[in-house]
């Protein structure tokens, strides 16, 4: 199939995109002919060409963010972009292949009970060189309350398990800052939905467009998968377009709600009439504001240093341009070591390598969030560096709480108590006070744990969020292909929020509520030294770690052909970040 445009940024006239969509009734009719070993071959032949073209991915990525190719944070670009799309192949095939063999998908996989009624599905570690690379971090996936492990087994595949049922053709209408999720949706829209997929890119991403055409030649080859670029008008067009079955976008909420109900004055007369301008299904991922809740404990100096660092790179990977990029931190007034902490935090984020705000908007968002709180911090580090403190969670009014900033704007807000008390108050304002549901975060000492038993599972039970971490970033999660990604369940097109819908699950789950990603509250060899059974070093996401783009290089390497021998090289480098 030929693409169109060939060239990147220059977008397509209508009579192309007619032609294009009109080629996809051929297009499903072959996926629909497609049985599952060769389904599962083009997934290889996917992470083939991934591999291939990883180190020009790269290259343009941190060309695209103006990263100085030098630096540490090119790691960033590296497992956010190749490496997360390789290891997605991996575990899908595997899911593919164990599906083409009539194997129960869940054979290998701990189920068990969780709160409210609800089942476990472990999916980190997975298997042995999970159990390796990521020592001492866990995730599960949710269900929904009430779901059997029986009937979780006999839907584990989704439409997969009847791959001749397809589904028309979907508009992915991609993300402009972390460059995998593109590619991911698109895989989602083909292995679980069933559909095929058109592809529009946001203009951000138009350098990487011959990257992404080359990454997915194999299945553009057999008429399943299309890239266009150009502007709104594009995406416009497309999503209206009678041939076009679905749409799924990654975004902000103001994105969604234009393609859904339009603008202007064409807004308020579908919203008052109850009538989307877009009648065909619709699901998205959209961010939010999401929390650190930090639990009050007896901490080291060390532990206070790695957990300051830890909060940073929440914030900062990718200059806070990220959907995740937890923006409210929630501390204890009655913590002891509050303010230790928080000198500890403003240490970090000073020091922490500089980088531009790279994205569009982003420095008239920070500009906005100092104009709103005149006593905004400039914490140093770069410019656009920001720290709202005193934040109060019983002001109606207060914007830091229903604004993604969307850049390295941190926002600092006090609840009294410890212990259960303080854990009861920070959910309750965390689902109450924020907007969006995304992801949330716990920090917590491992005696802190341990005197909450039971009571911390239950308030990861009570938290209204897609991904929940405690002790690890929420990004692990976005980053763990088994894993669900997505705003928690229940949002609807008059009122987004986060979105509608999740992508990744490569056990292609359903019934699926949350993923829930535990990690060591401290790295190698302190964790070892304090009797915690976790060897992981200081995590290569950090955006301290000196050797993140050695490791992340190394890292795609093994998600492309995992292999024992390369595992020292591996783990020598991420000793020394």
């Amino acid at each position: 199939m030929n693409a169109a445009p060939a060239v990147p940024g220059t977008a397509p006239c209508l009579d192309a995109l007619d032609a294009l969509v009109a080629r996809f009734a051929t297009g499903e009719h072959t996926w629909a002919r497609t049985c599952l070993a060769e389904r599962r071959e083009l997934l290889l032949g996917v992470a083939a060409a991934t591999a291939t073209v990883a180190d020009e991915w790269v290259r343009t990525a941190a060309g695209i963010k103006q990263l100085n190719p030098a630096s540490p944070l090119v790691g960033e670009e590296w497992m956010s972009g190749p490496y997360a799309v390789l290891t997605y192949l991996q575990a899908l095939q595997e899911t593919l292949r164990r599906l083409d063999q009539g194997a129960d998908v869940l054979g290998d996989t701990r189920i068990t009970p969780a709160p409210g009624g609800r089942l476990a599905v472990q999916v980190l570690p997975y298997d042995a060189y999970d159990k390796l690379l990521m020592s001492g971090f866990h995730a599960e996936v949710w269900t929904t309350p009430g779901v059997t492990a029986d009937r979780l087994r006999a839907t584990a595949g989704l439409t997969q398990r009847t791959p001749r049922r397809t589904k028309g053709v979907a508009l992915v209408l991609g993300a402009g800052n972390i460059f995998s999720i593109l590619p991911l949706d698109v895989l989602y829209q083909l292995y679980a939905e069933n559909r095929t997929a058109v592809l529009k890119l946001n203009p951000t991403t138009d350098p990487l467009a011959d990257v992404y055409r080359a990454v997915f030649k194999p299945l553009t080859e057999a008429g399943l998968v299309e890239i266009v670029t150009g502007g709104p008008e594009v995406g416009k067009v497309l999503a209206e377009h009678p041939g076009i079955t679905a749409v799924h976008m990654t975004g902000s909420a103001t994105t969604h709600d234009a393609v859904v109900w339009g603008t202007g004055e064409d807004e308020v007369a579908a919203r008052t009439s109850g009538t989307p301008m877009l009648t065909k299904p619709i699901t998205s991922e959209l961010g939010g504001v999401s929390p650190i809740i930090v639990l009050p404990g007896s901490w080291s100096d060390a532990d206070l240093r790695y957990q300051a660092e830890h909060v940073a790179t929440m914030r900062l990977h990718n200059s806070g341009c990220n959907c995740i990029a937890d923006q409210i931190l929630i501390l204890s007034s009655d913590w002891p070591q509050k303010d230790a902490f928080l000198t500890a935090l403003r240490r970090a984020l000073a020091t922490a390598p500089a980088r531009p705000a790279w994205y569009p908007g982003c420095a008239a968002r920070v500009r906005s969030a100092r104009d709103l709180h005149p006593g905004a911090e400039k914490p140093g580090g770069t410019p656009e560096r920001t720290l709202l403190a005193g934040l109060d969670l019983t002001d109606d009014n207060e914007s830091a709480f229903t604004t993604e900033y969307f850049g390295p704007v941190l926002g600092i807000a006090e609840l009294p108590g410890t212990g259960a008390r303080f854990l009861d108050a920070a959910v309750a304002a965390a689902n109450d006070r924020l907007h969006g549901t995304l992801g949330a975060n716990l920090i917590a000492h491992p005696d802190t744990i341990k005197a909450l038993g039971r009571r911390l599972r239950d308030a990861i039970a009570e938290l209204r969020y897609g991904t929940i971490s405690v002790n690890a970033w929420t990004g692990v999660g976005y980053a763990t292909p088994r894993a669900t990604w997505g705003a928690f369940p229940g949002h609807t097109l008059d009122d987004v929020r986060s979105g509608i819908g999740i992508v990744h699950n490569a056990l292609l789950l359903d019934h699926t509520e949350r993923t829930v990603v535990t990690g060591p509250f401290r790295p190698a060899p302190r964790s070892v030294l304090h009797g915690e059974s976790s060897l992981s070093p200081k995590p290569p996401w950090f955006v301290t770690d000196a050797t993140a783009a050695r490791t992340g290089r190394l890292l795609t390497t093994f998600a492309a052909h995992p292999r024992w021998q390369d595992l020292p090289a591996l783990f020598t480098s991420a000793l020394r970040g």
